[in-house]
């Protein structure tokens, strides 16, 4: 095997290496800001901060949600007991100016539901927002092992109860928050809700929420209703402030904290801003401009809010829990957002909003034209043309007759070898070419054995590879364009949602990696442990190829030996289905070779082919006799002045 096609591997290995921990550093480095809504809002309203939350708080830190969230036990349950206690009503603390105000802070809070095929969501009429969404047809890991009962095994709860809040600031006379205040149910169908906060003068704040038909689409449409002397005409902005705790809803805590993140898109551009986590498990950005849409983002599910006009600024933040927390209470990150948005002065001020609470499924994603699919971690220009363009067709197609995704990936593996082989044969013809010219190097090592004849000994070798048609590149150059092809996997299998929860083997989740020994926090991977193995018998082959000059010998140990062990670490904690793709990769490239070595190569022909080529006279072209000639100029000039 050539020194070309070793550094080709070893590349490849780098860049393997490199992408495991690219996701988590990838982010440039921001000046942090801490938001300062929460803060605020507990000054001024530290009734609003319950028990239930407090735990929360001491993790997430000083974060919207942790002191903003609603409370875990059902509003309604809690007005029937405050209610039960109170035989008269109490006097309305007066907190504002307008007394319609002042009755809806004291009102009790109700909660109501729509859904559709795909989703179910709850509000709360205390701030007119949602309480809990449970996203139908889905459902949070569970081992196998694991046969209990669970709450969730109607859907997925994407939002658990209590643990998101919105709220839309405005000043109206005097500075409200929507969620300070209980809203009245104005109407209710199956797929909608209309909630109004009435004023002294008739008019109200409208928050309507509807269902799109068979989608994970809410449409909010936030109204201004007969407030137009209410409202100051210098008023042109409104706050909306948002924040929820995205749940645990995947196996591992590492894999899926590398895959989430809070993202938020520029209309125009090729791909959404990410915030991810750093050190410290947080991270905060201010955001100047114009902004479409933000997305609290999971592994495998969103939580997007878009404004059709733009938010005109904001501030975002995310997060992260620690893993004990991960694992006792299920948390994954908090995140918040606090956006700006433009309103017109007039008598019916119209503000539209649009929530996305689903799956990061490519197609569904990309039907919806928002740019939506842009979360999903498929690569950059070429990796992803190739994920988008080539993967993710042939996958769903296969998929339409196969039900297995562990024999899905297994054809998909044999497909890209046969696409590739041209390229294999030729790199194996090249490797083969050079291997018969073995002693005519060794001849030239001779020849030049002193370090300063170094250039002289390259000269004479690139003359010998010219002599006989040999490209340098011809071994390595094909191997190189293959590593889009590899990165191209090494994005899709962990973010494809087709993927999660679907048994193979032993494996219980190809999206997730597969476990047979746990000890403690760390657990081993068969499949892993399999590409390990594989990896190291093909290296061990191709090595027997290898030079048996002494400086080669780093490159064979690291060849044979630590690229399988570093790969083993690597792949350990990631998608299993990408350790079965490397694994069955490897063993086809072992076959791959014996056929062409078998049935595809001579070498007796191949070094018959070198000699005559050696033998015969070259012809040279115009530009190599022009370079001779100038070559031979400059030495009689050195010689000259001697």
């Amino acid at each position: 095997m050539r020194k070309s096609e070793i550094i080709g591997l070893v590349l490849i290995g780098l860049l393997l290496a490199g992408a495991s921990i690219f996701p988590m550093v990838q982010t440039k480095v921001r000046q942090k800001k801490q938001l300062k809504a929460a803060v605020e809002y507990v000054a001024e309203h530290p009734e609003a901060v319950k028990d239930s939350i407090d735990a929360t708080a001491n993790a997430v830190e000083a974060q919207p949600v942790a002191e903003k969230a609603a409370e875990t036990q059902p509003l309604a349950e809690k007005a029937e007991e405050k209610a039960a206690e109170q035989t008269e009503e109490p006097a309305v603390e007066k907190i504002y100016k307008d007394s319609s105000l002042n009755m809806a802070r004291a009102k009790a809070a109700s909660l109501c539901k729509i859904e559709n095929e795909k989703l179910e969501v709850v509000f709360n009429t205390k701030g007119a927002q949602p309480y809990s969404v449970r996203v139908k047809g889905y459902t949070t890991y569970r081992s196998r092992k694991d046969t209990t009962a669970r709450k969730d095994s109607a859907g997925l709860m994407l939002i658990r109860e209590g643990k998101s809040y919105l709220g839309i600031a405005v000043y109206a006379g005097e500075m409200i928050n929507t969620a300070d205040l209980t809203f009245e149910l104005a109407e209710q169908t199956d797929s909608s809700v209309a909630m109004r906060l009435y004023f002294d003068n008739g008019g109200y704040i409208e928050q309507k929420y509807t269902l799109s038909e068979d989608s994970y689409l809410l449409k909010d449409d936030l109204s201004f209703v007969g407030l137009k002397d209410v409202i100051p005409s210098k008023v042109s902005s409104v706050d909306l402030d948002w924040a929820m705790i995205v749940p645990r809803l995947e196996k591992g805590y590492k894999n899926e904290k590398q895959y989430s993140n809070l993202s938020y898109y520029f209309d125009g551009e090729k791909k959404p801003e990410t915030l991810t986590a750093r050190r410290n498990n947080y991270s905060s950005k201010n955001i100047p401009s114009k902004v479409r849409w933000v997305d609290f983002k999971q592994q495998f599910f969103s939580s997007i809010i878009n404004s059709p006009n733009d938010f005109l600024s904001g501030e975002v933040a995310v997060k992260f829990a620690d893993e004990s927390d991960y694992l006792s209470k299920g948390n994954l990150m908090t995140c918040s957002a606090k956006m700006v948005s433009e309103i017109e002065h007039g008598d019916n001020i119209h503000v539209p909003y649009e929530f996305y609470f689903g799956p990061n499924d490519f197609r569904g994603l990309k039907k919806l034209g928002q740019k939506y699919e842009k979360v999903i971690p498929l690569g950059g220009n070429v990796v992803g043309l190739i994920s988008r363009g080539v993967i993710i067709p042939i996958f769903h197609f296969l998929h339409r007759w196969i039900d297995s995704y562990g024999l899905i990936i297994l054809l998909m593996t044999i497909l890209i070898k046969l696409v590739i082989s041209p390229l294999t044969i030729k790199s194996y013809r090249s490797s083969a070419m050079t291997a018969v010219l073995k002693p005519e190097i060794d001849k030239l090592n001779e020849k030049y054995p002193k370090p300063e004849d170094a250039m002289k000994k390259q000269q004479a070798q690139m003359e010998l590879y010219r002599k006989v048609g040999i490209s340098p590149m011809g071994g390595c150059l094909p191997m190189l364009l293959q590593l889009p092809v590899l990165y191209a996997m090494f994005r899709f299998f962990p973010a494809s949602i087709e993927l999660r929860q679907q048994p193979f083997l032993w494996a219980e989740d190809l999206s997730s990696y597969d476990s047979i020994l746990n000890i403690g926090s760390w657990h081993l991977s068969l499949f892993a442990l399999l590409m390990a193995v594989t990896m190291f018998f093909y290296s061990k082959m191709n090595s027997k190829s290898m030079s048996d000059d002494p400086n080669m010998a780093p490159m064979k140990f690291m060849t044979v030996w630590m690229m399988p062990v570093m790969m083993f670490f690597i792949c350990n904690g990631l998608s299993s289905a990408l350790s079965y793709y490397y694994l069955l990769s490897n063993i086809f490239t072992m076959l791959q070779t014996w056929i062409i070595k078998k049935f595809f190569v001579d070498e007796e022909k191949i070094l018959a082919k070198a000699r005559a080529k050696q033998a015969a006279p070259v012809k040279k072209s115009k530009f190599q006799l022009r370079l001779e000639e100038a070559q031979r100029m400059q030495a009689q000039q050195m010689k000259n002045r001697k």
